[in-house]
């Protein structure tokens, strides 16, 4: 039976990323909006969690305003799924046009010190657009991806990044070999984008985000402090059509990855704070 459940989700992908990049915008908009009404109207298990991660950001929220902020955040969810079904047919002045920056000469100024550099990423908007654009402006990006079952699942998500000019490793866990292929992409000049919100390992590095408890992956700021590589955190929103991403201050390497890892929290909360509807937490990520 899970065996049959599997397929039927890489059939469901299948379809969805034949069907949906042939229909007109506008009437994949409307489907996808009223998708994610109808989700937040079941209050299943993810909403549920969505919203209680989104109660921690937004304390004073009325129930009113938080079931408001609930929805626009499942519309911007759904709307990163309409985004990556029609992205590899998007062309390269619609990618590029489609994104605003904000301090772009922090990631300019690091890349063109020639140590490469690593941006770590909250969950928010579509950070898969955010590589595109950075692979069709000169910054061809290296990342990592969470395994998921099926298997051909996970070869199709492969191949979409690939197609949008991004090198996929997969997480394996522990494996070290996923680190050291990231030191030599960095070591070489190259750019190595990871989202590091959300610890899948239980081995995260203890933080406080929004004054209370969690965990976060120390890979990016390991990665900075091995290779010496600036560890640059950076924040995504959409605005209107576009897609906006806002590169902050690079981390100072003083206090190791642990201190490192937690600049980063602070610097994912100031942008997830200013846009809480674009961050897609569907999973339980503080611990008390």
């Amino acid at each position: 039976m899970e065996g049959l459940r599997q397929r039927a989700v890489d059939l469901a992908f299948a379809a969805a990323w034949a069907l949906v990049r042939r229909l007109p915008e506008r009437v994949v908009t409307w489907i996808f909006q009223h998708a994610a009404d109808f989700v937040v109207r079941r209050n299943g298990r993810g909403v549920q969690r969505l919203r209680s991660n989104l109660a921690v950001v937004r304390p004073t929220a009325s129930p009113a305003e938080l079931d408001a902020l609930t929805r626009a955040g499942l519309r911007s969810y759904l709307r990163y799924w309409q985004e990556a079904f029609r992205l590899p047919e998007w062309d390269d002045e619609r990618i590029v046009g489609r994104v605003r920056t904000v301090n772009e000469e922090v990631l300019r100024d690091a890349h063109g010190a020639g140590k490469g550099v690593i941006c770590a990423l909250p969950h928010l908007a579509n950070y898969d657009h955010a590589g595109a654009w950075a692979g069709r402006t000169g910054m061809p990006v290296s990342t990592v991806a969470e395994r998921l079952r099926p298997e051909s699942l996970f070869d199709r998500f492969v191949a979409y990044r690939a197609k949008l000019g991004m090198e996929v490793l997969p997480l394996t866990g522990s494996d070290e070999h996923v680190f050291g292929v990231l030191a030599e992409r960095l070591r070489a000049g190259g750019f190595v984008c990871l989202v590091a919100d959300r610890d899948l390992s239980e081995r995260g590095v203890p933080v406080k985000f929004f004054d209370r408890h969690s965990r976060m992956p120390a890979g990016p700021a390991a990665l900075s402090v091995r290779t010496g590589a600036p560890l640059i955190p950076t924040t995504l929103h959409y605005d209107g059509p576009d897609l906006v991403i806002t590169f902050h201050q690079p981390i100072d390497r003083a206090g190791g990855p642990a201190q490192m890892t937690q600049r980063c929290a602070d610097a994912f909360a100031l942008g997830i704070a200013e846009h809480p509807q674009d961050w897609h937490m569907l999973q339980r990520i503080f611990l008390d």
